[in-house]
């Protein structure tokens, strides 16, 4: 699990250098931070959500619908927005969401969670660590991972710092089971391909989002890194 702390330790890192940016940075330039930020996650969703050329669209877009909605009967959005409400009163001394003071907590923190988490440079990177020690891959993605905590954080504040937990139980978890998701989520499989799609099409939600063109709830899609892959698996066995 090396190269996962190391992930961890860059990803706080970032957020630290990011939030006391953030302080000196005048609203026109934080906005331009934001737009940038949402333009380059508009491209690296589609990079990844073309991922799906390694496998039939079908998967991806079963995995999609269906995800969506099993995380609308879930309400899996307004939980996460309900979590960052909390964190923000916590940190703030307030008690309960403030109307005049907006939670940007959950949005930092479900925005670089996805952003970290999604991704085969994760999934390949924490199998590597896990089976044979090697944690270049997770070393190179640390330090991409560092520069957009920093980007994210002076946008949308210290929140991002949460999704550092979430880069080490996700990642950690496959690195300690790595020979379970060896064959699964090996490097050009389907069942990769279909995940990394999949996370590519909410990864383009979130610009949407930072964009300002539409909100699309992309947290109530979360099954769909689970689905798109299961459907993988389910029709290999029927094969």
């Amino acid at each position: 699990m090396t190269g996962t702390l190391i992930n961890v330790g860059t990803i706080l890192l970032g957020t630290l250098v990011g939030t006391l940016l953030a302080s000196r940075l005048p609203p026109g330039i934080q906005e331009r931070v934001l737009a940038g930020l949402g333009l380059v996650t508009l491209v690296l969703g589609v990079d990844l959500a073309l991922e799906w050329r390694q496998t039939s669209p079908l998967y991806v877009l079963g995995g999609v619908l269906l995800g969506g909605l099993v995380g609308e009967a879930l309400g899996i959005e307004d939980r996460l927005a309900r979590l960052g409400d909390r964190l923000q009163a916590r940190a703030s001394g307030r008690s309960g969401a403030d109307p005049d003071h907006p939670s940007t907590v959950s949005e930092a923190f479900f925005t670089a969670s996805l952003l970290f988490c999604v991704g085969p440079l994760t999934i390949v990177g924490a199998i590597q660590d896990g089976l044979t020690g090697d944690y270049d891959a997770l070393a190179t993605k640390a330090l991409l991972d560092g520069f957009a905590a920093v980007a994210i954080s002076a946008s949308l504040g210290a929140g991002v710092a949460f999704s550092a937990v979430t880069v080490l139980l996700v990642q950690g978890t496959i690195s300690l089971a790595a020979g379970l998701f060896d064959q699964l989520l090996a490097e050009g499989s389907e069942a990769l391909a279909a995940l990394s799609s999949a996370g590519g099409v909410l990864i383009i939600g979130i610009a949407f989002k930072l964009l300002d063109l539409k909100d699309v709830k992309v947290g109530n899609f979360l099954p769909a890194l689970l689905i798109a892959p299961g459907l993988v698996g389910l029709v290999s066995l029927v094969d």
